[in-house]
């Protein structure tokens, strides 16, 4: 068995806050250099080269890739052989964002919802916490705006929609996000378990590598086609034209209730921000 301290849990969270807004992922670097080569739209050619000179500003002089910080997500993998000292796991994670928002000069984005006060410190955050086995403490951290987030959307199709409906409501949310969430976008889609497990499907998703492709040869196709589809549609990088509108399409999937078919769709700005440790 292994004993972790909450100080150590606190401070590695605190790094990947920082770590995560001010260095874009290798993965989506690669994603601009390809998009490059296919884009044909002068505009949308010189909005991918400023992406890529910002995340170099950004990754070198320690300054956020975006002003928008993000609400804090965070994916933790506790491993039943694990043992903690100190305190709770989830006050941990969430004194290590606090901290990490506040020592990074990071904006805070988290308000109450209807009076709209600032809580000051990007706390509440969201967690998902998951028992596995082993004697290790995986944390993923993703910071997602609400530009994106915002073009989120949710549906329970039925059975007999099945494949085609659930690509008109890929093709469709992301047609009606345009400009909003700054593309070029990764788009997360999630299908099958229920409503809410469906969301989360889909904001798991914007977790895997761009570039990948789902284990599934089936769903690979799916990906691909509906990336084609999106792009095909002409909006373009910042929405202002051209070939690459969407990096990626990913798809997570899990089995359903017989008399449903839920599928949710997660749209990630081109600061795809994630960023993990294993302790």
């Amino acid at each position: 068995m292994k004993t972790i301290h909450v100080s150590k849990i606190i401070e590695a969270v605190k790094g990947l806050c920082m770590e995560a807004n001010y260095d874009l992922g290798e993965d989506v670097l690669a994603a601009f250099d390809r998009a490059l080569e296919t884009e044909e739209s002068p505009t949308g050619i010189a909005i991918l080269q400023e992406l890529k000179e910002n995340a170099r500003i950004a990754r070198e002089e320690r300054v956020p890739i975006c002003q928008d910080t993000g609400l804090a997500v965070v994916f933790a993998e506790l491993g039943q052989e694990v043992h903690l000292e100190g305190g709770l796991l989830s006050e941990a994670i969430e004194e290590g964002v606090r901290q990490g928002y506040r020592e990074g000069y990071l904006r805070k984005s988290v308000c109450d919802p209807f009076t709209r006060k600032n809580t000051g410190d990007n706390t509440p955050i969201i967690l998902h916490m998951e028992l596995v086995a082993g004697e290790e403490l995986r944390i993923k951290v993703a910071p997602k705006g609400g530009g994106s987030e915002n073009m989120s959307g949710v549906a329970m199709l039925k059975p007999s929609d099945g494949l085609e409906g659930i690509k008109r409501f890929v093709i469709q949310k992301a047609s009606e996000a345009g400009p909003n969430p700054c593309p070029p976008v990764i788009v997360g889609v999630g299908i099958g378990g229920n409503f809410e497990v469906a969301a989360l499907l889909a904001k798991k998703s914007l977790l895997r590598p761009l570039g990948s492709e789902n284990p599934d040869p089936g769903l690979a196709a799916v990906e691909r086609e509906l990336v084609e589809k999106i792009n095909a549609l002409g909006m373009g990088p910042q929405g202002l034209g051209g070939r690459t509108y969407a990096l990626g399409v990913h798809i997570e999937v899990r089995p359903c209730h017989i008399a449903s078919l839920p599928v949710a769709v997660n749209i990630n700005c081109h600061a795809s921000r994630h960023k993990e440790v294993t302790l």
